[in-house]
């Protein structure tokens, strides 16, 4: 499961206190899959990262017994001037797969040619996110953090990927982030709602979603 206990998270904009968190106190269940709904700026990614442990939090902690991915398509932490295959193998070592077993999956899903044994640092950013993605489902997460995984890539590629998420799914829950709420119902058990700093949980994703709508009714505070 992953427990939250009184997280809040605040940043210093322009010398004022901006709060997106005040007090969260949820745990989760292992296993499910959670649509995270909210404004722009609510700070939907900024609790993905937290979750990662990419991100500090200003008050609280954060708890799992369970292996949380980092947010899923994230390349800022290869190394430019490894190649694709090598960044692979040094994340293998990191969570103590089979090398070759890694980079031979991610080479096949990424689909990168010779690209694949070139300089990260040569990679367009379409390429980059295709082999973060390939990296992060390579990995046995018990929890992903999925932020938009259907803008990875071309048509081609958005589909082999979110066939492929759906396959993990089948053995792990996640934390899912989308402005497609189509693809949210489709994919996701239960919700959080993010407004004003609050998270409300939903065991219900049509509960969750219906609670979003009324939000975005609203004005912007």
């Amino acid at each position: 499961m992953i427990v939250l206990e009184n997280v809040s998270k605040a940043f210093w904009v322009w010398g004022k206190k901006r709060t997106l968190f005040q007090g969260i106190n949820l745990t989760i269940p292992t296993g499910l899959t959670v649509g995270l709904l909210g404004r722009n700026g609510a700070g939907k990614s900024t609790l993905l990262r937290m979750l990662a442990g990419t991100m500090d939090l200003t008050e609280g902690r954060i708890l799992t017994d369970g292996l949380i991915s980092w947010p899923v398509g994230f390349a800022g932490s290869f190394h430019g001037d490894l190649t694709g295959n090598q960044n692979v193998k040094f994340i293998a070592r990191i969570y103590g797969m089979d090398t070759d077993e890694m980079s031979d999956f991610v080479e096949d899903f990424a689909d990168l040619g010779d690209h694949f044994h070139m300089p990260f640092r040569t990679y367009s950013s379409g390429m980059k996110s295709r082999l973060a993605f390939g990296a992060s489902m390579a990995v046995p997460f018990d929890t992903y953090l999925i932020d938009e995984v259907t803008s990875v890539g071309d048509a081609a590629f958005r589909k082999k990927s979110t066939e492929l998420f759906k396959d993990r799914l089948k053995t792990a829950g996640a934390f899912y982030v989308s402005h497609n709420l189509g693809t949210v119902r489709t994919l996701c058990e239960s919700g959080m709602v993010i407004d004003n700093g609050q998270v409300t949980w939903h065991d219900d994703i049509e509960t969750a979603l219906d609670h979003h709508a009324e939000n975005m009714e609203k004005p912007r505070s």
